[in-house]
């Protein structure tokens, strides 16, 4: 029992497995299509912030605010404000189970100019869980959670270009305690990963004084070591990612802005490429290959389509390389820094899991004050496990030059001048 459960909490939180099932082993005798890469701790490659979930997910090239940190921290040399704090809400996969929710609290100081420190807390929930054994007697009442905590440092090298490096420490408590009939008792899994980030932006001027800027992104996040619950060899990959982005940001005029937004990402994680040992259609995604070579051979090492004889069909192993890529476009529009509106779209291949959401989001600027909210419209015709799934972001962004309490602090009247 405790296999079951175990296994649909770990699926249920990435949504891309939902698809898996629906095929299996081709009526040709050859594997199908489907083969949706799977990892351990997926909750990292949601977007906890409000902002980046009205907008497909995308993050990696947008405009630098305190919530840089989830999708490219090397922004966070190019933030605005000195210091500030945020927190974030999500209740995930609403549409199934009521009490899944993911939590995270994030902030960062400018130590000088163009340097900058930020840490980040994620705390994802799975609820309330009953575990049985094969008689249906309770054993045990049990709310698995699963937490990260984030440490980054990101550097301006020049007015256009900025790096980042951070830590993450990754705690995985699904089961502890439970000792299935027949194998070891489970343990929390904990592993330990990092992130290397650059971000580079371009100021263009037009001749009738309209700024804008160029942007670009890369970030290589969670890479790590692999995670495992007992004290087996057998261990899961957590998800390593590289991501590319690229967007243009538009001062119309005075009071109107807008940008537009392009992120291309892929896990860099093995491929499955075995039929387990019932030959049930089930892969086996847990080979024990070294962790910096994978990251390298994952670019090349999908099975491919195997005809009915067991023979890759010609051109599929490239076709399916290209399907583990997956795509986000946004445009967020600004009136007078106040009020924000967002459009986004998110893809990923059918046979790789099959996200594909159109996201819509709000956001409001005042003083040191935000308010971000997201919405997740359904549009498939067939319900989704994402459909209606809301974000809210609530971001305090405080600047010395204009913080009462520093000026005090520093002998300075906080009486505005007449």
């Amino acid at each position: 029992m405790f296999r079951k459960i175990s296994v649909i909490s770990i699926l249920i939180i990435t949504c891309a497995q939902f698809n898996v099932f629906a095929q299996g082993v081709g009526s040709n005798g050859g594997i199908d299509d489907v083969n949706t890469v799977t990892t351990a701790v997926p909750f990292l490659r949601v977007a906890p912030d409000a902002r980046a979930g009205g907008m497909g997910d995308v993050g990696i090239a947008t405009t630098a605010d305190l919530n840089s940190i989830y999708h490219n921290s090397a922004k966070l040399a190019f933030v605005p404000g000195d210091y500030g704090v945020a927190i974030h809400y999500t209740p995930w996969l609403k549409s199934l189970v009521p009490d899944i929710n993911l939590v995270s609290l994030n902030g960062y100081y400018k130590i000088k100019q163009k340097q900058t420190v930020a840490l980040g807390l994620r705390y994802f929930s799975l609820g309330n869980i009953t575990f049985t054994d094969n008689g249906g007697n309770t054993i045990r009442n049990f709310r698995p959670y699963e937490m990260a905590l984030d440490g980054h440092f990101a550097r301006a090298l020049s007015k256009n270009v900025s790096v980042a490096i951070g830590l993450r420490f990754i705690y995985s408590n699904l089961a502890t305690g439970i000792t299935p009939q027949g194998g070891e008792t489970i343990r929390p899994g904990i592993s330990g990963a990092g992130d290397v980030s650059v971000y580079y932006k371009q100021p263009i001027k037009f001749k009738n004084g309209m700024k804008s800027d160029f942007s670009f992104g890369f970030t290589l996040t969670n890479i790590g070591s692999k995670i495992s619950y007992t004290n087996s060899a057998i261990k899961d990959f957590i998800p390593t990612n590289m991501g590319v982005g690229i967007g243009y940001h538009i001062d119309i005029n005075e009071h109107n802005e807008i940008g537009i937004y392009y992120d291309l990402s892929k896990l860099m994680v093995p491929t499955p490429n075995k039929i387990d040992a019932n030959n049930n259609g089930a892969y086996d995604f847990r080979e024990q290959k070294n962790i910096a070579k994978t990251m390298f051979t994952s670019f090349n090492d999908a099975p491919g389509k195997l005809d009915a004889n067991g023979n890759v069909i010609k051109g599929s192993k490239s076709r399916e390389e290209l399907n583990e890529l997956m795509h986000g476009i946004a445009i967020e529009y600004w009136y007078s820094k106040l009020v924000a509106f967002r459009l986004g779209y998110f893809y990923e291949s059918p046979t790789k899991g099959n996200r594909n959401f159109l996201t819509v989001g709000v956001g409001a600027k005042y003083s040191i004050f935000g308010f971000d909210f997201s919405y997740l419209v359904p549009t498939s015709p067939v319900k989704q496990p994402l459909d209606n799934t809301l974000r809210f972001s609530l971001t305090f962004d405080f600047n010395k030059a204009t913080d009462p309490l520093l000026k005090k602090k520093a002998g300075e009247s906080t009486v505005p001048t007449p």
